[in-house]
């Protein structure tokens, strides 16, 4: 006979690797695998981890690059930004002074007096009534100072002006391509370290009501500098790369900062941990982004030479053009708070477990009772009762493709989607719990179904 373990004509025979484990080598097994999971665990935290600071630190850059390219490609979004601008007390006070300086400045005050010296001397008027003629010089050009001013108020404060302001911007929206270019040739525009606006006709304005006003001479005031400062800075050319680089990933920075996310949650140990991380790292980092445009506003502000603009004109103007900007910043933190509190819900945290067992109770009941009532929804309750996990995730899709698909979601508009996808998804429990009318004994004894972990101790993926 052959000794187990070899070879003979009848075949191989069993090898004495197959024999059973003993107690020490079973020990030793379990303390290899329970070392390759733990490592396996690590590298999944420590990609997640990565994933996840990468798109913390892309998000303000993502939502200032939307804004940027939203703001250029948009020709309504541009005007909405601007229009308001016209109507700010501030900014038509800022308008008015500069006209009327830059009328003034071409009306030769002096050289009337003059003509009217002379005329009273050729015509033998004493010498001291010709020294107070020429005199008048500064009483005239205070009153034509004056009249030029009201006039200028008048046009400026008009609807015809807004109008005018609106239809000036909306024509020349490819001007905020030229800003960001350093590019000129239209109404607004880059010169060195400003931002200026062409308010060309809105001195052309001014003169014929000038004219109008029985000024003839006004119709000869010749053509001058007929542009505004909107915004002074320091650094315009480099805040103009940064806006080129910015516009070129306008669209794709957001697109990426979601998929860091989306991967970062699929790759962690517990997606549910990993959704709230991104939720609360996102909305830290847009409190970040509110917290520097005030203390840019407040750089801005102290940059501006005031014979530029008054502190209250550039205060308006810089808080009008980053107006959306504020908005879209406030609606992601919005939408961040929705998702740690959706992934806290669904956690097993003792205050989720009794927020789920009293919505899971009070749509049991509301259902039995439209059962009792004769309103049983039959098949398509059982269905629902079913497929819980798929129709949640349907309505939670839904929700999240609308505000995808909303032009220009707001803090409101999110507030509302998220609303309707609550109420919703209690319409479909409630019709899940009307398929059947209880027994009341069953009903009573029936414990409430499972809808989440059930213990502070969460299951890893």
């Amino acid at each position: 006979m052959e000794p187990s373990g070899t070879t003979g004509p009848e075949g191989p025979r069993r090898s004495e690797d197959d024999r059973p484990l003993n107690a020490e080598e079973r020990a030793e097994y379990e303390r290899l695998r329970r070392h390759a999971h733990t490592r396996h665990r690590r590298l999944r935290y420590a990609g997640a981890s990565v994933l996840l600071l990468l798109a913390f630190i892309l998000a303000p850059l993502a939502v200032v690059a939307a804004w940027i390219d939203s703001e250029i490609t948009d020709t309504d979004r541009y005007v909405e930004t601007v229009a308001p601008l016209a109507k700010k007390p501030a900014v038509q006070n800022l308008v008015t002074d500069r006209v009327t300086d830059r009328v003034v400045d071409n009306i030769d005050t002096k050289k009337v007096t003059d003509a009217l010296a002379d005329a009273l001397a050729r015509n033998g008027v004493p010498s001291a009534i010709v020294d107070q003629a020429e005199a008048l010089d500064g009483v005239l050009k205070t009153g034509v100072t004056t009249v030029v001013h009201d006039v200028v108020n008048k046009v400026v404060t008009s609807d015809e002006f807004a109008q005018a302001w609106e239809i000036a911007n909306r024509r020349a929206h490819a001007a905020v391509l030229n800003v960001l270019t350093g590019e000129g040739g239209s109404a607004v525009e880059a010169k060195g370290d400003a931002i200026t606006l062409n308010i060309g006709t809105v001195i052309d304005e001014v003169k014929h009501r000038l004219v109008d006003a029985g000024f003839d001479k006004a119709a000869d005031i010749p053509d001058v500098d007929k542009s505004v400062v909107l915004v002074q800075v320091d650094k315009l050319n480099e805040a103009q790369d940064a806006a080129r680089l910015l516009d070129i990933l306008g669209v794709w920075l957001p697109v990426l900062v979601v998929a860091l996310v989306a991967l970062a949650v699929g790759a962690a140990p517990s997606h549910r941990r990993a959704l709230m991380t991104a939720g609360i790292g996102v909305g830290v980092m847009m409190v970040v982004l509110l917290v520097g445009l005030a203390v840019m506003r407040r750089v801005y502000l102290d940059s501006v030479p005031s014979a530029a603009q008054s502190e209250g004109a550039a205060a308006v103007i810089y808080d009008e053009l980053v107006r959306f900007l504020k908005d879209s910043t406030v609606t992601m933190l919005v939408i961040a708070v929705f998702v740690v509190i959706a992934a806290y819900l669904y956690g097993p945290g003792r205050v989720a477990r009794a927020l789920r067992s009293v919505t899971v109770r009070g749509t049991e009941a509301s259902g039995h009772l439209l059962a009792r009532a004769g309103l049983r929804t039959g098949g398509t309750g059982r269905w629902l009762d079913r497929h819980r996990g798929w129709t949640t995730g349907i309505v939670i899709g839904l929700a999240v493709l609308t505000l995808f698909l909303w032009n220009y979601p707001t803090a409101g508009s999110v507030a509302l989607v998220v609303g309707l996808a609550v109420v919703v998804l209690l319409i479909l429990g409630v019709l899940a719990a009307a398929r059947t009318a209880p027994e009341p004994a069953t009903a009573a004894a029936r414990p409430p179904p499972d809808t989440g972990p059930s213990s502070d101790t969460e299951t890893p993926s």
